[in-house]
């Protein structure tokens, strides 16, 4: 395993500074009421380099000023029983080495990329199958090396969230900002234009390095491949506009504008129409990523954050993290087919790979909740690790892996007879 360390603060710095912030935050919900409350994510002051805050998305409301053989083989999809007839337990927590995942995503090839932001300044890769370590990767490089110019030798940045390649062989993975460039970034953009725009890294699973950089906007966000991977799309966090990326050369082909804090992403099997959120707009859009035409289509809940596409692509279905609420839309018509609610705070979704079941981390409420995909009736919710804020369903092993903001990976095997 080649070991590429980042910027690491040490564990006991590490764990006095969340639990500061997990108090911080419970102080704030008790005073101002839960159905009130500002939401932050955990706050660890000092912990970034560059005086940036948490990325928490709704971090800071607007009104309120976030060697190849070590490879696991890959191997043949197995036969698992149908996700909604099963339940879940837990499998292990995963600690090492030291991380404060921002989110997990599995590949369905037996690799599961970990993002940890600016506190630790890497990302971790595991073996879906074992749990075990791959890989831990620093978040350094060297743009000039990967033939663009006007950067410093070297760039850190920031690992957000990650999209696979649908062989599982890349990742692009979004870089919340580039340190010592520009003013520091923060998710309420106070900054403005002073901060400086970011970065996608290309991850190579052959190289087991990056390969690519691709600029983007400020603050980049969350990100999704258009099934024909022609395209990469990126919200831009402090630019309220989507860019939409030619995965050929890497190049911007066009920006989106959209609104208040764009995040999640769903693309359409046609490869030019996409769902994106609007968080603090409290807006759902749908945009068209070759005419640039962008419409909003739903605006009746607070801070839609995720979303995901049944296999068919015939239902939408978005978390509210602000109304803790999970919808079901119909994508030919755009309209509501149903709604549930939630644990408190839900923040990423997953699908199981049969459309069965879906996965929700409620952030506050330290828990995983299972909904059957067909009905949004709620199987199953388990505690998780505290501030689950990423979840990722493994097609490979039927596990589900969740990413706790504080500091671990929880993994969950979910093929056992309910």
């Amino acid at each position: 395993m080649r070991t590429l360390p980042g910027a690491r603060a040490s564990t006991a710095a590490l764990t006095v500074m969340l639990l500061a912030a997990s108090c911080a935050a419970e102080d704030e919900m008790s005073e101002t009421g839960a159905d009130e409350a500002t939401i932050p994510g955990p706050t660890l002051e000092g912990a970034a380099t560059d005086g940036a805050e948490p990325e928490d998305d709704h971090e800071s409301d607007q009104t309120r000023s976030e060697d190849d053989d070590d490879q696991p083989a890959d191997q043949e999809q197995p036969e698992l029983p149908q996700a909604a007839s099963t339940t879940f337990e837990q499998l292990r927590t995963i600690t090492e080495p030291l991380i404060t995942p921002k989110s997990v995503v599995a590949n369905g090839h037996g690799l599961a990329i970990a993002n940890n932001m600016m506190y630790q300044n890497t990302v971790t890769f595991y073996d879906t199958e074992t749990g075990e370590l791959v890989q831990e990767l620093a978040d350094t490089i060297s743009p000039g090396q990967l033939d663009v110019e006007g950067y410093p030798e070297t760039v850190q940045g920031a690992p957000v969230e990650a999209v696979w390649t649908e062989d599982g062989q890349y990742a692009y993975v979004s870089q919340y900002r580039l340190a010592d460039m520009g003013a520091a970034a923060y998710d309420d953009c106070r900054n403005g234009d002073a901060v400086a725009p970011s970065g996608v890294y290309r991850y190579s699973v052959a190289d087991q390095d990056w390969d690519q950089f691709i600029e983007v906007g400020r603050v980049p966000k969350y990100q999704a491949l258009t099934p024909d991977e022609s395209r990469l799309l990126v919200t831009n966090w402090c630019d309220f506009d989507l860019s939409v990326i030619d995965t050929e050369n890497g190049e911007e082909q066009m920006r989106v504008p959209l609104n208040s804090q764009p995040r999640g992403i769903a693309a359409m099997p046609d490869n030019r129409t996409a769902y994106v959120t609007a968080m603090y707009a409290n807006e759902l859009w749908k945009v068209d990523v070759e005419s640039g035409e962008a419409e909003v289509i739903y605006g009746e809940a607070d801070f839609p954050r995720h979303l995901v596409l049944s296999p068919d692509a015939k239902t939408l279905y978005v978390t509210f993290s602000r109304s803790d609420l999970l919808v079901a839309f119909d994508t030919e018509t755009d309209e509501v087919i149903s709604s549930t609610p939630t644990g408190r705070e839900p923040r990423t979704m997953d699908i199981s790979a049969d459309g069965t079941a879906l996965y929700v981390v409620n952030y506050y409420e330290d828990t995983v909740s299972k909904f059957d995909a067909a009905t949004l009736e709620e199987i199953d919710r388990r505690s998780t690790g505290h501030l689950p804020i990423g979840v990722s369903y493994d097609a490979m092993t039927g596990t589900v892996w969740v990413a706790n903001y504080s500091g671990s990976i929880t993994v969950y095997d979910d093929t056992v007879a309910r």
